[in-house]
């Protein structure tokens, strides 16, 4: 679904990103790890178009991202708070995105029905603005809203950050649930290593820029991407 080609960012004389040749086939579940500065955001930000690449390409579905937009209609993402509209409540939100969906907003009650138990009662019929909720439940507010209108491709940084942790537990279920029941590729990346590797069918560390690890996940992946961390020490 994603391929990434010669792809290359650089802010002047430094190099934040600098990746060959990267493939993400459709329904995989593909994590994204790496400290701070690694490039994690950078990744996402070119595959979503927010900025420009200072060499190679990415292609989206074969839709080279910065050159036809058609690949908006197949793909959901949530980075961070940015994104949201603080000045609208929840459902408010979620019914202007589901619009741009052309869902209408039966179809959007329904289709929040699934998510009650991640939203453990914090988030709908509070009669809050966005920017009122907690951080945890912005959060949980732009997942949801990523997941909403069933969308092929859904990508997701750090979703785990700002949530308790019992809601990165729910948070886990529901990715899980979700790759399982409708084949979506999902994007993730985090620097929570067990979480990571719980929703996970594949690993790439960053680190530099550059990508140093590529692994399939299996029962020896945590730990041996702590041993990677541990030596970056």
């Amino acid at each position: 679904m994603i391929d990434i080609n010669l792809l290359s960012k650089k802010y002047g004389e430094q190099t934040v990103l600098d990746i060959d040749l990267l493939n993400i086939p459709s329904g995989q579940t593909f994590g994204l790890v790496g400290n701070n500065g690694a490039g994690k955001t950078t990744l996402f930000s070119l595959i979503l178009d927010l900025i420009e690449a200072t060499t190679g390409q990415v292609k989206n579905k074969e839709i080279v991202v910065s050159k036809d937009e058609s690949w908006k209609n197949h793909t959901a993402a949530f980075v961070d708070e940015q994104f949201l509209i603080g000045y609208l409540t929840p459902e408010e939100y979620f019914n202007f995105v589901g619009g741009l969906r052309n869902m209408k907003k039966d179809a959007i009650k329904t289709a929040l029905e699934p998510y009650k138990d991640f939203f453990h009662g914090e988030v709908l019929g509070q009669k809050k603005y966005i920017r009122d909720l907690s951080k945890g439940n912005q959060k949980k507010v732009g997942i949801v809203a990523t997941l909403l209108s069933n969308t092929p491709l859904v990508i997701l940084d750090e979703p785990f950050a700002n949530l308790d942790p019992t809601t990165q537990i729910r948070l886990k279920k529901l990715l899980n649930e979700e790759a399982s029941a409708t084949g979506k590729t999902f994007l993730i990346s985090s620097h929570d290593l067990q979480h990571i590797t719980d929703v996970c069918d594949r690993i790439v560390v960053l680190n530099k820029g550059k990508i140093v690890r590529d692994v399939v996940t299996s029962s020896k992946t945590l730990n041996e991407l702590e041993a990677f961390f541990q030596e970056q020490l």
